[in-house]
Parts: structure tokens; C-alpha cells; sequence
């Protein structure tokens, strides 16, 4: 299986909200409540235009994750702050199907990589519902190391629920 990340574009709005809708179930332990539309194709067209103008705003970088050139899920350099913090968070998620065989952890080396050496950032974090150990496991095989604990940090799943924060400097 080849792994790979790229550009999220207009036309992927289809294949995501596909996938979203399939997933629901799966992915709302992780993600916050959202609203209907989001898990339609129209829905996907709009959040792909507005990654799109945050990209195009230097603020995000918006990607999709490929298995084999098909689009498995999303990962996302958001909140991108360059100066003196030259700093972002990472997010993603990967279909069911394509957990567990990969995709998730090649997305995220593609993406820090990608941060480091095409965006000239220092420091990429990420954050985990503490009992996520799945993903937890894939920031620690692509070098990120635990340095906190964020009570409360973000409403997951209609809750604010704590994190478990991570980084990776570029160093």
C-alpha cells in the first residue's frame, strides 16, 4: 500500500462527504458535535472552500491522506503562527477502513514534514483524548514527545473533554 498525502481540492468534496457519512459513528468519539450539512457533499464543498482561503491566508495548510490514490480521511496543519512561535497544530483522521494499516501514521511524518522543511515551521503539537492510545501511538512512531496535560481543552462529542498535548520540534 502506498501512503501519501496531498492538497485538499474542490473536487474532493464528494469522496469526503461520502466518507464522512459512512463514518459518523466512527469518528464521533473524536470530533466535535457537528451539523448535519457537514456530512454531505455540499457540506464538504463549503469546508473545503474555507480551508482553501485559510491556505491561500498563510493559516492553515489543508491536506487529504491517500492510500493507493484513493482519499482515506484529512490531516490539517491549522493555526499556523509564524515569527517568533513559527508553530501549528496538527489534526487528522482516517476512515475505518483504512485504520490500523498505516495511512494515519505516514500522514502525519508526510505532514510534519512538510511543516518543517516546506513552511520553515519550529514546533508542530498535537493533542489526544487521553484514552486515544491509537493515536497517541502514532505521534510517538513519528517522534513526538507528551508534554502536558490540557483539562477541559476541547468539546469532543458535545463534551469538553481533557487532552493529552504533544509536540515535535523541528530540531
Amino acid at each position: 500500500m502506498q501512503h501519501d498525502v496531498r492538497p485538499i481540492e474542490p473536487a474532493d468534496a464528494e469522496r469526503l462527504g461520502d466518507l464522512l457519512a459512512r463514518n459518523r459513528a466512527w469518528l464521533a468519539p473524536w470530533d466535535p458535535v457537528r451539523p448535519e450539512t457537514f456530512f454531505t457533499v455540499d457540506g464538504q464543498r463549503a469546508e473545503i472552500q474555507s480551508a482553501i482561503r485559510r491556505r491561500q491566508q498563510g493559516v492553515m495548510m489543508p491536506l487529504v491522506i491517500t492510500t493507493d490514490g484513493v482519499v482515506v480521511g484529512r490531516i490539517n496543519l491549522n493555526s499556523i503562527v509564524m515569527g517568533a512561535f513559527c508553530s501549528a497544530t496538527l489534526g487528522y483522521w482516517v476512515s475505518e477502513d483504512a485504520a490500523g494499516n498505516g495511512a494515519a501514521t505516514a500522514a502525519v511524518g508526510l505532514a510534519t514534514r512538510m511543516a518543517f522543511d516546506r513552511l520553515g515551521l519550529h514546533r508542530v503539537e498535537a493533542g489526544t483524548l487521553p484514552h486515544n492510545e491509537r493515536s497517541q501511538r502514532v505521534l510517538a512512531k513519528n517522534g513526538f514527545e507528551r508534554y502536558g496535560y490540557a483539562p477541559r481543552y476541547l468539546r469532543i462529542a458535545g463534551e469538553w473533554q481533557d487532552h493529552v498535548l504533544f509536540q515535535r520540534l523541528a530540531d
